[in-house]
C-alpha cells in the first residue's frame, strides 16, 4: 500500500467549494492501493460555514492531521485575510515534523488556497517526495485584467502580483498536474516549459451519491416558501463572469411574461449563496441585471452561503433548476453532478466550449444552451421545458448509463493511474 499525503486546508466540518475532490475520493483510495492521510487547517481558523454532517460522508478511519493558522481577527488588521497566508508558517512546521517520522510515496496538493503550494518545492527538495497539484481555478490569471475595476474582486492587485511572484516557485519542480480543464493545464504549459513533458489528467470532480442520501436528511423551511409559486432555483457562486448567461434566460422569461402570462407568472427564480464574502457582507449581482430587464418582482437573490446539505436539499425541493455557466471557456462546473442526480427539470447556459456541455448532452441531463444562442432560440427551449414543469409532465431523459463513469469512484481511479505513473 502506497502512502498518499493530502494537502486540504478546507476540510470537513468545514464547508468550501475546494475540498469536495478530496472528500469524494478518500473512501476510495485504498481500492486502489493508496493509504491517504490528510492534512487541513483547525476548523476554529477557518472563515467558512461549519457542517457536522459533512462528517459522516467521510470513511471510518481516515488519518486527518490539523494544523494551526494565524488568526483573522489579527490578521486582517495588516490587510491579510487568506487562509493560505495564515496558515502557510503552520504547514511548513508540522508537515516537516510529519515528513521526519514518516515515509510518504507522494504529495497531492488538492486546494485553491494557493499559497500552500509552494511548499511542496521545498519538501521535494528536503525530503525527495515528488508532489501533484490539482488546478481546480487558475492560480495566476489575467482574466480580469481588461475588466473595469468595479467587476474585479477585492485587493485584485495585490492577489494579482503574489500570484505571478508564487505560481512560478510551485510549478518548477512539480511533477504532475491534474485540472478540471484541459484549459488550465495548457495555460500552466505554455507558461511553464518543464510541464510539457510531465504527466496531466483532466478529471472533473466525481458524482457522489452519498451526499444525495445525506440530504435527504435535512429539511429546510426558506427561500422555497411560497406553495402557490413554483420555483427556479441556483445555489452556487454568481459573479460577473455569469452576467451573460443570466441575462440570456432573464431575456427569455420576459418574452414568456409577455407571450404566457398566465403560465410564467406562477414561476420565480431564486439564486442562493452567489458570494463569497462574509455573512452579511455580499455583494448582489444578479437582482440589478434583474431591475435592467424589468423583472425586479420575479427574482430573489440571497449572498450568504447555506451549509452544503441544506443546498443540496433545496436542488430537491425545487421545480426547476438552472445553471449558469461563465463567459470564460475554460469554466466547468464543479457542481453539474448534484444538479444532475437531483434528477429535477434543469436547463443550462454555457460558454460553447466548455467542457461541462459535453457532459450534460453526453448524459442527457436537461435542456442544454449556450451563449451564442439568440434569445429566441433560448425562449424557445425555456418554454417547452418551462410549459412540461407547469404541465406536471416532465420526464426525465437522463441516461444513468452513460452518468456512471462520472462517478467519485471512477474519478478517484483516474487520479491513481496518474499517481502511478509519476511515482513509477
Amino acid at each position: 500500500m502506497k502512502k498518499l499525503l493530502i494537502i486540504s486546508p478546507n476540510f470537513p466540518p468545514i464547508n468550501a467549494a475546494d475540498m469536495h475532490r478530496v472528500r469524494h475520493s478518500v473512501g476510495y483510495f485504498e481500492d486502489f492501493g493508496w493509504k491517504p492521510t490528510v492534512v487541513s487547517v483547525v476548523e476554529k481558523f477557518v472563515e467558512g460555514v461549519e457542517e457536522p454532517l459533512l462528517l459522516k460522508s467521510l470513511p471510518i478511519g481516515l488519518k486527518i492531521i490539523k494544523v494551526k493558522a494565524f488568526s483573522s481577527k489579527w490578521t486582517r488588521k495588516i490587510g491579510l485575510g487568506a487562509l493560505a497566508l495564515r496558515s502557510l508558517y503552520f504547514y511548513f512546521k508540522e508537515v516537516n515534523t510529519i515528513l521526519k517520522k514518516e515515509s510518504f510515496n507522494l504529495i497531492y496538493f488538492s486546494t485553491t488556497q494557493f499559497p500552500v503550494l509552494i511548499l511542496g518545492r521545498y519538501w521535494k527538495w528536503k525530503y525527495k517526495i515528488p508532489y501533484i497539484i490539482d488546478m481546480q481555478d487558475p492560480w495566476h490569471s489575467t482574466y480580469y485584467q481588461d475588466k473595469p475595476r468595479s467587476e474585479r474582486p477585492k485587493k485584485y492587485w495585490f492577489s494579482y502580483n503574489l500570484n505571478k511572484y508564487l505560481e512560478p516557485i510551485a510549478m518548477k519542480d512539480c511533477d504532475g498536474l491534474i485540472s478540471v480543464s484541459e484549459a488550465y493545464i495548457l495555460e500552466l504549459r505554455n507558461r511553464y516549459p518543464n510541464l510539457l513533458n510531465k504527466p496531466s489528467s483532466v478529471i472533473t470532480f466525481g458524482a457522489f451519491e452519498k451526499d444525495m442520501e445525506l440530504a435527504k436528511t435535512v429539511t429546510s423551511e426558506r427561500y422555497l416558501q411560497d406553495k402557490n409559486l413554483k420555483y427556479i432555483l441556483y445555489v452556487g457562486r454568481g459573479g460577473f463572469d455569469m452576467q451573460s448567461a443570466i441575462t440570456l434566460i432573464f431575456q427569455a422569461f420576459k418574452s414568456g411574461l409577455t407571450e404566457n402570462p398566465e403560465i410564467y407568472s406562477q414561476f420565480r427564480f431564486v439564486f442562493i449563496g452567489t458570494s463569497y464574502a462574509p455573512k452579511g457582507q455580499g455583494k448582489k449581482t444578479i437582482e440589478p441585471i434583474a431591475e435592467r430587464i424589468g423583472l425586479v418582482n420575479y427574482v430573489e437573490e440571497y449572498t450568504d452561503r447555506v451549509p452544503y446539505y441544506e443546498g443540496l436539499s433545496l436542488l430537491q425541493k425545487a421545480d426547476l433548476l438552472f445553471i449558469p455557466g461563465s463567459d470564460d471557456p475554460a469554466y466547468t462546473a464543479s457542481k453539474l453532478y448534484p444538479y444532475i442526480l437531483s434528477n429535477k427539470p434543469m436547463v443550462s447556459i454555457f460558454h460553447p466550449s466548455s467542457s461541462a456541455i459535453d457532459i450534460l448532452r453526453e448524459t442527457k441531463s436537461g435542456v442544454v444552451c449556450t451563449l451564442n444562442e439568440g434569445i429566441e432560440e433560448m425562449y424557445k427551449k425555456f418554454d417547452s421545458l418551462l410549459k412540461s414543469v407547469n404541465e406536471n409532465s416532465f420526464h426525465s431523459q437522463t441516461e444513468w448509463n452513460a452518468f456512471e463513469k462520472y462517478g467519485a469512484r471512477e474519478m478517484t481511479k483516474r487520479q491513481v493511474d496518474l499517481f502511478n505513473l509519476v511515482v513509477n
